[in-house]
């Protein structure tokens, strides 16, 4: 590399599924002015490997098995201040990032946006920036503004693991997928199951996968 040649900056890609992460990393690589250093498939190797590596972002999936995007992103935000988080994941904005802005990322966008947005939302995290979508941007100036008025939603009293096993549930999935998925016991998931329905009222298991199923067709529709 010529004095002349900027240097390529370095960045960390975390995500569960090996297919999502060649494909970042076949695209990443083809910028002149970035490459992945790293991958990770879950959160233990991702602290490993910022400890050692310096990345200069992380793209962070939030569902990953074990330790979900969420708790990583508040353990790199509590160790690793200086390094900025841009989440790149399938669910749709306006159930995780809310979530993700207040655990300590710098941006929020969906996989299904093109290569273009995509590339320009990792730049301008790189920068300094904040990347969130128009239309999310309006929803988190109305939340916030309204914050003191507004009565909160028994949804925001989920914790982040909650939220994941509800939005779980109302994609369909059974106790044991969803053990699966999270690489936790049944026991465990039923043990969210059992606070997710006090937490939100509903009496048995029936009303939590119709409330669940009316929730996450709601959220991802708006």
């Amino acid at each position: 590399m010529s004095k002349d040649t900027p240097k390529r900056r370095r960045i960390l890609v975390v995500d569960d599924h090996p297919i999502v992460r060649k494909g970042l990393i076949q695209l990443i690589d083809h910028q002149p002015d970035m490459t992945v250093s790293d991958e990770a498939e879950n959160a233990y190797q991702a602290l490993g490997i910022i400890s050692n590596a310096c990345p200069d972002l992380a793209l962070v999936d939030i569902t990953l098995k074990g330790v979900n995007g969420i708790k990583l992103i508040e353990d790199i935000a509590r160790k690793y201040p200086q390094l900025p988080v841009l989440v790149v994941s399938m669910h749709d904005e306006s159930l995780y990032a809310e979530r993700s802005f207040r655990a300590g990322a710098q941006g929020y966008i969906m996989k299904q946006e093109d290569d273009v947005t995509l590339l320009a939302a990792i730049r301008q995290v790189l920068d300094g920036g904040v990347w969130v979508s128009e239309r999310m941007t309006k929803s988190l100036v109305l939340t916030f503004a309204n914050k003191g008025d507004a009565e909160r939603s028994p949804i925001d009293l989920l914790t982040n693991r909650e939220l994941e096993v509800f939005g779980l549930i109302g994609q369909g999935l059974e106790t044991r997928e969803i053990a699966d998925i999270l690489c936790r016991s049944v026991k465990t998931i039923e043990t969210h199951r059992g606070r997710i329905k006090r937490k939100l009222n509903v009496r048995n298991n029936a009303q939590l996968v119709q409330k669940a199923v009316a929730w996450t067709l709601r959220e991802t529709a708006s």
